[in-house]
C-alpha cells in the first residue's frame, strides 16, 4: 500500500482517533493540518488554543506533522502528489460548512477521502425515532442516545509508520493572551481528566453550577479541537461507576448527560442546518427584537453595571472561556434585558470562545432566547442579581474578574448600588432597570402571542 494521508481537524489527536487507525493499518501515514484561510482573523483565544493543540500533535506525531495554508482542495492534491498517497483520510464532518468543503475536497482529489468515526460518540443523524424521523427534543433523544450506545475507544497500533521529507510550514503565530490553554493539548487535557475523574468530578452534580468554584471539567476546549474524544471519557465514566457511591454515580450521570447535550445540539445542527444562525422554532416569528447598539456594546465589554453579567463578559473576553451557567445568565441579558436577537451574542461568543463549537454555541443561545429545542419559555428571565446571589454565594466569582468592586465584602458584591462606597473604584451604573426591562420583554411576548 501507498502513503496514507490523514487530514486532521476537529481530531487533534492520536488517542481514539479511528481514522488514524484506519490510515496507520494500511501504510505510511503522512499528518496534515490546513490553516484554512476563512479561520484566519478567529479570536485570539481560539486560534491561541489551535497553535497549543497543535504543537503537542506534532510532537505527539514525531515531528511529522505537516501544517500547509490554503484552499483544503488545492492543498490536498498538492499533497496526494508529492506523498505518492493513496487516501486522504478523515473524521466525519457534521457542520455544515464543513460537509460543504469535504464535498469540494472529495470532487477535486484523484484519491478517495475517506471518513471514518465522528468527534462524537454517536454520530450526528444516527439515532433516530422509531418512525426514522429526528428527535426535536433532548429527553426522548437521550434516551435513545443511551440505547443505541457506542463503540470502545480505537486502540492505535503499536508502531506507527509516519511519512517524512514532506515540507511544511511554521506552526500559525498568535498574539499573546491570558486565555487558560493549559488543556488544550491531548496530554495535558488527559492529564486534567484523570485528575478529575480523580474525585472532583463526585461533587460534579452539586458544584456544576457555581463559578466560583472548580467544579467542572473545563474540558470544553479539548472536545472542540477534538484532542480528546467524549467516546474516551464515556468509556472512562462506565469503568470507574461501580466503585462509586451511590451520590457519585448521579454526579457521573449528570456529566454523562451534559455530554448528551453536546451529541443532541450536533444532531440537530446535522438535520436543520439552517438553525446554526436562524431560530430553529416559529414561537416567537414576529416577535420584535432593537438593534445592537450602546447596550450591546456595554455588554460585550463587560461595563452593564450588573455584577454577575460583567464578570462572565469579562471572564470570556480575558480567558476565551465561559462558565455555563453565566453563559446562560450573559445570554438571558442580552435578549430578555437589551431586547437582541440571540444571533448578535452568539456570533460574538463564537468569535471570543476557544471552545466555540457552532452547535453547541447556537443552540445553546437558541434555549435561553426562546427560539429552539427544549428552549426554556420566553418569560423565563434570568435576574441576574439573584442568579449571582445564588450561584456565587460569598461574591468570589465577582471580585475575581470586576477589581473595582474587591474592596466590597461578601454577598454585598452583587448590588453595589446598596453599599455606601460601591461606585468608589470606578463601577459603572446599571445601564438599566432589570425589572422594567422585564416587564418589555413579557409585553412584547404578548404582543408576538396576540
Amino acid at each position: 500500500m501507498g502513503a496514507q494521508i490523514v487530514w486532521f481537524r476537529r481530531d487533534l489527536r492520536v488517542q481514539d482517533h479511528p481514522a488514524l487507525v484506519a490510515a496507520a493499518t494500511a501504510g505510511e501515514v503522512l499528518p496534515v493540518f490546513i490553516v484554512d484561510p476563512a479561520f484566519v482573523g478567529a479570536g485570539t483565544a481560539r486560534a491561541a488554543a489551535l497553535r497549543t493543540a497543535l504543537a503537542a500533535l506534532s510532537t505527539a506525531t514525531k515531528g511529522a506533522l505537516v501544517v500547509r495554508e490554503g484552499a483544503p482542495e488545492q492543498v490536498l492534491r498538492e499533497l496526494v502528489d508529492e506523498a505518492a498517497a493513496d487516501a486522504v483520510h478523515i473524521s466525519g464532518e457534521s457542520t455544515p460548512g464543513g460537509r460543504r468543503r469535504d464535498a469540494r475536497v472529495e470532487q477535486a482529489l484523484d484519491v478517495p477521502l475517506v471518513a471514518t468515526g465522528t468527534p462524537y460518540a454517536v454520530s450526528p443523524g444516527r439515532v433516530r425515532k422509531a418512525d426514522g424521523s429526528p428527535f426535536r427534543v433532548f429527553t426522548p433523544f437521550s434516551r435513545a442516545w443511551l440505547a443505541h450506545g457506542w463503540r470502545a475507544p480505537a486502540e492505535l497500533p503499536d508502531a506507527v509508520r509516519w511519512l517524512r521529507g514532506i515540507e511544511g510550514e511554521p506552526l500559525p503565530a498568535v498574539p499573546e493572551t491570558e486565555a487558560e490553554l493549559s488543556w488544550a493539548a491531548e496530554d495535558t487535557a488527559l492529564e486534567r481528566w484523570a485528575a478529575f475523574l480523580d474525585g472532583p468530578i463526585d461533587d460534579y452534580d452539586e458544584h456544576r453550577d457555581r463559578p466560583d468554584l472548580d467544579g467542572t471539567s473545563r474540558l470544553s476546549i479539548a472536545l472542540k479541537l477534538g484532542t480528546v474524544h467524549p467516546r474516551t471519557l464515556l468509556a472512562d465514566l462506565d469503568r470507574t461507576a461501580p466503585r462509586r457511591s451511590k451520590a457519585a454515580q448521579r454526579s457521573l450521570k449528570r456529566f454523562q448527560a451534559e455530554i448528551a447535550w453536546r451529541e443532541f445540539y450536533a444532531d440537530v445542527l446535522w438535520h436543520h442546518p439552517r438553525s446554526a444562525w436562524r431560530d430553529f422554532g416559529d414561537q416567537l416569528r414576529g416577535m420584535a427584537y432593537d438593534e445592537p447598539g450602546e447596550g450591546f456594546e456595554a455588554w460585550c465589554e463587560g461595563r452593564t453595571g450588573f455584577p454577575f453579567v460583567d464578570a462572565g463578559m469579562r471572564q470570556l473576553r480575558s480567558q476565551g472561556w465561559m462558565h455555563n451557567r453565566v453563559r446562560m445568565v450573559t445570554a438571558s441579558f442580552l435578549t430578555k434585558d437589551l431586547h437582541v436577537w440571540w444571533v448578535h451574542g452568539a456570533r460574538f461568543f463564537q468569535e471570543q470562545l476557544a471552545d466555540g463549537d457552532l452547535a453547541s454555541n447556537s443552540h445553546g443561545w437558541q434555549w435561553t432566547a426562546g427560539t429552539g429545542t427544549d428552549a426554556a419559555p420566553y418569560f423565563r428571565v434570568f435576574n441576574p442579581v439573584v442568579q449571582g446571589q445564588r450561584y456565587d454565594p460569598d461574591g468570589e466569582y465577582v471580585r475575581r474578574w470586576v477589581p473595582e468592586l474587591r474592596h466590597i465584602a461578601g454577598a454585598a458584591v452583587h448590588e453595589p448600588w446598596k453599599v455606601a462606597d460601591g461606585y468608589a473604584h470606578g463601577y459603572p451604573e446599571r445601564i438599566l432597570d432589570h425589572a422594567a426591562e422585564r416587564q418589555e420583554a413579557l409585553d412584547r411576548l404578548a404582543a408576538v402571542k396576540a
